[in-house]
């Protein structure tokens, strides 16, 4: 079973320093543990791996940047890798997304 302390991300570490006050306030508002738990699953259920398209697809009543943006905190904490390309819709390459 997977520790769901791994989850989440500190509001800090999602705005510039110099952000608008504005910014700070939604990245306070956002529910990293969530979304980053949602965003792990669906990578975890592709033993294969998967592009940026496919998780998209599977949560498509999130919007893009909820799910874009918990990317990162994902390969910072080692939970996902990208273990190469693939071509997407747009025609352009996007990392091949693994759970670790």
């Amino acid at each position: 079973m997977l520790n769901l302390e791994l989850f989440g991300t500190l509001p800090k570490f999602l705005y510039r320093k110099e952000a608008p006050q504005t910014s700070v306030q939604a990245a306070h508002s956002v529910d990293t543990k969530t979304l980053e738990k949602l965003v792990y699953e669906v990578i975890r259920t592709h033993p294969e791996g998967c592009i940026s398209d496919e998780i998209l697809e599977e949560l498509k009543g999130l919007p893009y940047g909820s799910i874009t943006g918990r990317y990162k905190a994902l390969k910072t904490k080692k939970l996902i890798e990208v273990v190469g390309t693939r071509v997407g819709r747009s025609g352009k390459p996007q990392g091949i997304m693994k759970a670790v």
